[in-house]
């Protein structure tokens, strides 16, 4: 493709780009934690303000507070089908084209339709609905998410069928957690606002203990923060972007020192809230046949330290510390890198100069900080 055809083909995306409805996604941690509520809530404050919205789909639960706040909103019905000889109900997507509001609620995005519908999963209609230039808002359950379904498996040992690919997160415009506390959630499951009286136990005994919950929630929150970084990185100007701190830990086989560089990182790590990592390079001497035995344990302790307090480990084999540490640093997008203050004779630290000198200039140029650690 020529450089003239690339520039129509970058012009016509933009085009096609502005035709698309806007996304919105409200997450939530489970069922019950009011994400349809705050859906039909946000559709009446639109009403109030003029604009042209309709109910695509909604899934109340016989839950009161939800359902009472149908009132008032315009629906549009749903296409009634036959499967296996049962009359059964399905958001008709032609119908919400059709009528092409400005904005349209759609429920339950990860819902597989009813065979013979023209897509097998919801999230599918949503994005036709998108294409047609109508704005979405809609709403999925954090376990439904395709990349998380091992991590909800592990915390819950229920394997969740219903999933939407990450991809589908990834073109929303807007992506809000709606969050409880794991006590306000069982309340609201022990009151009936969730499930009705027979199910309220055995979802206590199961899906509802706090500590799941817990996990579950913060999953929610990690996959929410993460959609905003990639906001803030794609359409926020680099040079007003807020800079997220990574913080990397570089340490040797020295058990204080690797010690002290670790729990200090640490500490910097959790103030500011961030990621961090420790890197570990492996030189030829130092490999599992040629290491003291002392040094290989205290040296596996730090590095088990290290991921009990947060860390993410990098263990590389290489001749070359500084070039390595320049790599990961650039790879890892790190904002510091953090190291133990070099006990070396007056020679050695000749003999390093220029080595170190070529660390602190491609750092410097990187806009990383560096700190020695004491």
């Amino acid at each position: 493709m020529s450089d003239k055809d690339q520039t129509v083909q970058y012009f016509l995306d933009l085009i096609n780009k502005s035709k698309l409805g806007k996304f919105k996604i409200y997450i939530g941690m489970s069922a019950g934690v009011g994400k349809s509520y705050r859906m039909l809530q946000e559709a009446h404050s639109l009403l109030r303000n003029g604009i042209n919205v309709k109910i695509g789909f909604i899934e109340t639960h016989n839950r009161k507070e939800t359902h009472d706040l149908l009132d008032g909103l315009p629906i549009i019905p749903r296409r009634k089908l036959f499967y296996k000889g049962k009359e059964l109900e399905e958001m008709d997507v032609q119908a919400i084209i059709n009528a092409r509001p400005e904005v349209v609620i759609v429920d339950e995005l990860a819902h597989t339709n009813i065979e013979g519908s023209k897509n097998e999963k919801r999230w599918q209609d949503v994005l036709d609905i998108l294409s047609a230039g109508i704005n979405v808002i809609s709403a999925v359950n954090i376990q439904h998410i395709e990349s998380l379904n091992e991590e909800v498996k592990n915390i819950t040992g229920i394997e969740v069928k219903e999933r939407i690919p990450d991809n589908v997160l990834f073109q929303a415009d807007e992506v809000v957690n709606i969050d409880l506390t794991a006590d306000e959630l069982i309340t609201r499951l022990k009151e009936g606002k969730i499930y009705t009286p027979d199910k309220i136990e055995i979802s206590l005994k199961n899906f509802f203990k706090s500590d799941q919950i817990l996990q579950l929630r913060e999953l929610a929150l990690k996959e929410v923060a993460s959609q905003v970084e990639r906001k803030v990185d794609s359409e926020v100007p680099k040079t007003n972007s807020l800079k997220h701190e990574k913080f990397l830990a570089c340490i040797s086989s020295n058990d204080a020192t690797a010690k002290t560089v670790i729990r200090k990182t640490a500490r910097l790590a959790n103030y500011y809230k961030s990621k961090w990592y420790v890197l570990y390079v492996q030189k030829s001497d130092e490999s599992a046949t040629n290491i003291a035995l002392d040094k290989q344990r205290h040296l596996i302790n730090n590095l088990k330290l290290a991921t009990e307090l947060g860390a993410e480990i990098i263990k590389i084999e290489s001749e070359s510390i500084a070039k390595t540490i320049i790599e990961q640093a650039e790879k890892l997008g790190i904002s510091t890198v953090c190291m133990g203050k070099p006990h070396l004779s007056l020679w050695r630290i000749i003999l390093a100069t220029n080595v170190f000198n070529e660390l602190l200039n491609k750092l410097s140029s990187n806009n990383i900080d560096l700190i020695i650690l004491s």
